[in-house]
């Protein structure tokens, strides 16, 4: 059974940090491609950062420099650290995995970034 848990979210200042985290289980996070999404109301949800099994990051040109994702395999966890926020960054920020042909979404946790 396949189980993603978003926790981390809240309420900053722009310039401020949040680190997202996502717990597993399930999967095994060191094996599989996993990613975060957000998705800010009326817009289409966006894949924001992966990272692959053997440790390959990708991020949206909006937020390279300023998020990274990264991986505790001991505790089979996943993390988005959120640095340099900006108003823009706020959204539903949601852990996904791909077992099969099948996506597996956490619940989401909310970013609300001030100005």
């Amino acid at each position: 059974q396949v189980q993603l848990v978003e926790s981390g979210g809240g309420l900053v200042q722009a310039g401020g940090s949040l680190r997202l985290t996502c717990a597993a289980s399930g999967i095994t996070v060191s094996t599989k491609t996993m990613g975060w999404y957000r998705q800010a109301p009326g817009k289409q949800r966006e894949l924001v950062a992966t990272i692959s099994g053997a440790g390959t990051t990708d991020y949206v040109d909006s937020v390279k420099g300023r998020f990274t994702i990264s991986r505790d395999n001991a505790k089979n966890t996943v993390y988005l650290q959120m640095n340099s926020l900006k108003p823009e960054d706020t959204a539903v920020y949601y852990c996904n995995t791909n077992l099969y042909t099948v996506d597996y979404w956490g619940q989401g946790t909310q970013v609300t970034v001030s100005s």
